[in-house]
């Protein structure tokens, strides 16, 4: 398509922007409640809500905290809620048996929100991170991350996620071949109606770091993840990785980080047209906190301003911790 234009005075572009209707008529992009997907951390313990330093505002919440939270965001319409424990260091180990533990926090969290909240969409991260005492996305062997042996794990992490009630898994651990693997082995286990997000497009980023330290992965974390995740340089890759994961199974996709990656988001929806995501992680919104709390930007401007921004590069939805704020200001 070809825009079409004149010289001034036929075209005024300010006589659309002159009236707050006339700027709601003609608005391209719009922010619902309904495009959120709230992550929260979750711990052991009772009536807890631990603060984590590098994201002011947001806080690890035991069990009966996070289904009161699942109630609160869905009474704000806030669509789903996204699962991220902090694993007892205690029960880290290389090969990371854990992570499938049909007993462990998250599947128990899944459970215990699905029996008090129904009608919210559980997904759950799916990566052995939490569960590795190398604090890597795979399991390590001699200083290598593994990808086939780590695909067999992710497979176990999955199908107990599912039996515990998950609506959408997220696989975030970048290795080759997973989401064929995963969705063969739901269809199996006969839990077809489970959705897939791949983490398709998750960079090598520096962005991570308030995230690490709220699920206790960044003093275990040993090395990079430069081997897995993508170089930031690329992006015809993410195109590629993109199409790969959509023809092995994958229902939905994310492009990881959100703001530094929006070329990526556009590329992806405008090539594809598959339900897109963007994850707004920890660094980003850490960044926009720590302005508006020290007076630099306008909190509630800058935060709205930045979810908008990924409806315009063609998202569906986003993963954001600002979204029970953003809801509020959308309900009114």
């Amino acid at each position: 398509m070809r825009p079409i234009s004149a010289p001034c005075p036929a075209l005024r572009f300010r006589r659309l922007r002159r009236t707050a209707a006339l700027r709601a008529l003609t608005q391209e992009n719009t922010l619902s409640v309904g495009d959120l997907i709230w992550p929260v951390f979750i711990r052991d313990g009772h009536g807890m809500e631990e603060p984590i330093a590098s994201m002011p505002g947001v806080n690890r919440m035991s069990l009966d905290k996070v289904v009161k939270a699942a109630e609160m965001a869905a009474g704000l319409g806030i669509p789903a809620i996204c699962l991220f424990p902090y694993t007892d260091p205690s029960k880290k180990t290389e090969a990371c048996e854990e992570a499938w533990n049909p007993d462990n926090l998250a599947n128990r969290a899944i459970r215990a929100i699905k029996a008090a909240v129904p009608e919210i969409a559980v997904m759950t991260d799916v990566a052995l991170d939490p569960y590795n005492s190398n604090g890597h996305d795979g399991i390590v062997r001699d200083g290598i991350i593994l990808n086939d042996e780590t695909v067999e794990a992710l497979v176990k992490m999955s199908l107990a996620q599912a039996e515990s009630g998950a609506d959408i898994l997220g696989p975030s651990d970048m290795m080759d071949g997973r989401i064929g693997a995963m969705r063969g082995a739901l269809e199996a286990a006969g839990h077809k109606d489970v959705a897939i997000m791949s983490y398709s497009a998750k960079y090598a980023s520096a962005f991570y770091g308030p995230f690490r330290d709220a699920v206790g992965a960044s003093g275990a974390l040993k090395g990079d993840k430069k081997t897995y995740q993508m170089n930031p340089a690329n992006s015809d890759e993410a195109l590629r990785l993109i199409e790969r994961d959509l023809r092995e199974g994958a229902d939905m996709v994310m492009v990881k980080p959100g703001m530094p990656y929006l070329d990526i988001c556009r590329r992806v929806k405008d090539t594809f047209g598959a339900p897109t995501y963007a994850y707004q992680v920890s660094g980003e919104y850490s960044m926009l906190r720590g302005a508006a709390l020290n007076g630099w930007v306008d909190g509630e401007k800058v935060m709205m301003e930045s979810l908008m921004c990924f409806k315009r590069a063609g998202c569906d939805g986003i993963l954001t911790y600002f979204a029970p704020e953003a809801a509020r200001l959308l309900r009114g």
